[in-house]
């Protein structure tokens, strides 16, 4: 089904609780996608359970090609929406890089990851070099009073987990000096 064309990462919305028959169907057809969830211990009247449980409700991500991505909506009439880029009105594509590090941090974290569309001031660019997600780089920042590992995802918010200061050291590269000064002038998520 996927052509040789270059393959993306699209975030495509979802009705509430359709996320896992879209996942299958994607499957079948051999998509590649990413239905982001966690493992939860939840109290039940015959004990405690691990249930998997949905971090983002009514989304899932693909990764296919511009002609697929179409096709999946025509031809094989998935019950999906496409995240559009406001400016140039087409569908948004997440970066490989952010996907990588937002699915390393959701594979690898023991603590609950945290989704958040609230704008969050630049942090320090920072590698973590203890604990399992040990080579995850971020930013660290300070929420609450606690300092945690945030990863952006454009225009969906961050990821952010706790971190204690000591787990992280500090990254320093130009991109990053630069890419903090042109976000301290414009509001960014």
């Amino acid at each position: 089904m996927i052509t040789t064309d270059k393959l993306n990462w699209y975030a495509a919305y979802t009705r509430v609780n359709q996320e896992l028959v879209i996942k299958k169907k994607l499957d079948e057809l051999g998509v590649e996608n990413y239905l982001p969830q966690e493992e939860r211990v939840r109290e039940t009247p015959l004990g405690r359970k691990k249930i998997r449980v949905i971090l983002i409700h009514g989304m899932i991500f693909i990764r296919t090609d511009k002609a697929t991505s179409f096709s999946l909506l025509n031809d094989h009439l998935l019950n999906i929406v496409y995240l559009k880029d406001r400016e140039e009105r087409r569908s948004l594509i997440i970066p490989d890089k952010q996907m990588e590090k937002f699915k390393f941090m959701l594979d690898y974290s023991k603590d609950a990851v945290e989704l958040s569309t609230t704008p969050l001031a630049p942090g320090e660019l920072v590698k973590v070099i203890k604990g399992p997600l040990t080579g995850l780089e971020g930013e660290l920042v300070m929420v609450d009073g606690k300092s945690k590992v945030a990863i952006r995802l454009d225009i969906l918010g961050c990821a952010q987990v706790d971190m204690p200061a000591g787990f992280v050291e500090k990254v320093t590269t130009k991109c990053h000096k630069k890419r903090m000064k042109s976000s301290t002038n414009q509001p960014s998520l």
